[in-house]
């Protein structure tokens, strides 16, 4: 969980910006994103095996070069 200590005379649009983006370095608001809507586990092994193939993809248009 991020947290931030608040600085002496510390406008509190300052520290959330902060804690704002602690929040974004740790990838909270990437996994709360993900875990919005409930997704079946055919979906993800399907989104899955599509990023495997992109990525073996992407490597050999780069090792063809």
């Amino acid at each position: 969980m991020p947290y931030i200590k608040l600085r002496e005379g510390e406008p509190f649009e300052r520290a959330f910006r902060r804690f704002t983006k602690s929040c974004e370095k740790s990838g909270l608001m990437a996994e709360i994103r993900k875990r919005q809507y409930y997704e079946k586990p055919c979906e993800i092994k399907k989104r899955e095996d599509n990023l495997a193939k992109r990525k073996a993809r992407k490597m050999q248009r780069l090792a063809n070069r």
